[in-house]
């Protein structure tokens, strides 16, 4: 399943499964553009690249993947760079809003939308309009998650947002297929980054493995194998899938509320926003009584 000569963007690049899908693409031959939110991170990776002898196949561009231009600009920038367009992995996230629905604010909704939606919608938007003129065809894949397969798999905003990506990968795939463009997303499970970690990987760990049939709980590697099939030629005849990749959890019934020993009172006591590996703070407050 080898990239050779293959250029990419991975929004979210920078950390959890961006980050680890970002290395194995380059270990595969590929170029890639690093488009992420959070600086600091970005120069990290960026050096980790430099470190394993990547540093001429790699490129950074801070973005905020709900902002049509900085969409743009990183697709602008890997063809200006690389030449080609290949792979746009639409991947940037956050946990987004947390709580009962009587209580999410309207801002928390949209914001959660912008990132893990309207994110997705503007980078297959602009990754369509570079292949379609290059006219070498493509790949785009979509982050989206078990919990947009069905109600009790995430938090409610959350789970709303990825859902949206699911259809929206079918749709686009539809219209995208007589250009030689796949789009599919992967539907991950309880996977180990510092977006769900809580800052305390040890612990976050010990729950993920009591999630899922499987024994381990997911790693971003995971992600990124399943990420490198979607992406090679291996997969020429894929297209508007969403692959699980959840070490079974989905098969078993997800629940992971149950499943992580949180009852639904504990669910429903805070409000706020995960604003994950972004770089600005998440929020929280007491639910309010009704």
């Amino acid at each position: 399943m080898r990239l050779e000569n293959k250029v990419a963007v991975i929004t979210g690049g920078a950390s959890g499964m961006g980050r680890a899908t970002t290395m194995r693409f380059l270990e595969e031959g590929a170029s890639v553009v690093i488009a992420d939110y959070n600086e600091d991170t970005g120069m990290q990776t960026l050096a980790i690249a430099s470190d394993r002898g990547f540093r001429e196949q790699v490129r950074f561009i801070r973005t905020d993947v709900a902002k049509e231009p900085a969409v743009a600009a990183m697709i602008d920038l890997a063809v200006a760079e690389f030449g080609r367009l290949d792979i746009v992995f639409n991947n940037a996230g956050v946990g987004g809003a947390l709580g009962p629905i009587w209580d999410v604010e309207v801002e928390e909704w949209d914001y959660t939308f912008d990132v893990l939606a309207k994110g997705v919608f503007l980078g297959i938007k602009h990754a369509a309009r570079a292949m379609k003129r290059l006219g070498r065809g493509g790949s785009i894949i979509n982050t989206a998650s078990i919990a947009g397969l069905s109600g009790g798999g995430g938090p409610l905003v959350y789970s709303a947002a990825k859902a949206a990506v699911i259809n929206l990968t079918q749709a686009a795939a539809l219209q995208l297929a007589s250009d030689r463009i796949r789009v599919n997303a992967i539907c991950p499970g309880g996977v180990l980054t510092p977006l769900t970690d809580r800052g305390d990987p040890v612990a976050a760990a010990k729950r993920m493995e009591q999630l899922q049939p499987w024994p381990e709980h997911g790693k971003p590697e995971h992600i990124a194998g399943a990420a490198l099939f979607l992406a090679s030629d291996d997969s020429a005849f894929v297209t508007g899938e969403a692959l699980v990749v959840d070490g079974g959890l989905t098969a078993a019934g997800p629940d992971i509320w149950r499943r992580f020993g949180t009852s639904r009172e504990a669910q429903l006591s805070q409000v706020g926003v995960n604003r994950g590996s972004t770089g600005a703070p998440s929020t929280r407050r007491p639910v309010r009584k009704i």
